[in-house]
């Protein structure tokens, strides 16, 4: 998905990508991002915050897992929303499911029916969640869907500018700014899921680090290669993978999903995507 943005960035901007995005991914998403949590959680200040990673990673972990509930609303939202923004994409004339995309780019034409159809979701799930748990996750759900409607605007909005300009420095900085959010809630099930593995906050930030800088360059080097064009249906499998990772963040509110079916499904659909594309 990240490739498929970057592909109309400037060799400048995807530079940055790698340079300035890694700083904003690893320092802002897996470290300040962290800390920020227990700041509203605990509700103390960022010193006290650190001090308490520090000194007592256990009950950081505890308040991490308890707000797990509103981050799986905020980033389901913001991710079923830029799948959706894919397959009801009016413009979209390639198709791997025909008679399941054929569908969604004809309800395109009803103006705002991606926003409906999320809003429709998240009540659904909030009515099926206990009441004080209801108001957070619906709460969390909506900062989700204006996050992105904010974000997909100013990169339109850039966008044009820099189509007035004849440059490419400000559709680049809009599409640099989208891919940092939506790098933020790619990460959000594996910040907090990584708890599992480790509770000091230090070996997750380094970990988390290195995982974010081999995606990045390995995004380049499909941009870079023109993988995406090779293969037809990959791009349409990381949106499928999404959606799908969307749909599964809003049901680990209600049951436990084991983190083999999420990596199995998307690993599946891969390798189904990736032969569909040969034959």
């Amino acid at each position: 998905m990240n490739a498929n943005k970057l592909k109309n960035m400037t060799p400048v901007w995807r530079k940055r990508f790698l340079t300035w995005g890694i700083i904003i991914a690893v320092f802002g998403m897996r470290i300040v991002f962290l800390l920020l949590i227990v700041v509203m959680a605990a509700k103390i200040g960022p010193l006290a915050a650190i001090k308490l990673v520090a000194t007592r990673p256990e009950e950081y972990a505890r308040i991490m897992q308890g707000a797990h509930l509103s981050i799986a609303a905020f980033g389901g939202t913001f991710l079923m929303m830029v799948a959706l923004g894919f397959f009801c994409d009016p413009d979209k004339d390639v198709h791997w499911f025909k008679w399941i995309e054929g569908r969604m780019v004809a309800s395109a034409s009803i103006k705002g029916i991606e926003v409906a159809f999320v809003l429709i979701l998240l009540i659904f799930f909030a009515k099926m969640l206990p009441p004080v748990q209801s108001n957070a996750f619906l709460w969390a759900g909506v900062y989700g869907l204006l996050t992105f409607l904010l974000v997909d605007t100013r990169g339109a909005i850039l966008d044009r500018l820099s189509a007035v300009a004849k440059t490419a420095a400000h559709g680049g900085l809009g599409g640099f700014l989208y891919l940092e959010v939506l790098d933020a809630s790619f990460s959000f099930d594996g910040v907090i899921g990584a708890f599992a593995l480790s509770q000091n906050l230090f070996v997750i930030a380094i970990g988390l680090g290195i995982g974010a800088m081999y995606v990045r360059t390995m995004t380049i080097m499909l941009v870079e290669r023109g993988t995406l064009s090779q293969y037809r249906y990959m791009e349409h499998c990381a949106f499928y993978a999404i959606l799908a990772l969307s749909v599964i963040m809003f049901t680990q509110t209600l049951i436990h999903i084991p983190e083999a079916i999420t990596s199995l499904g998307g690993a599946v659909l891969i390798g189904v995507a990736l032969l569909a594309s040969i034959r």
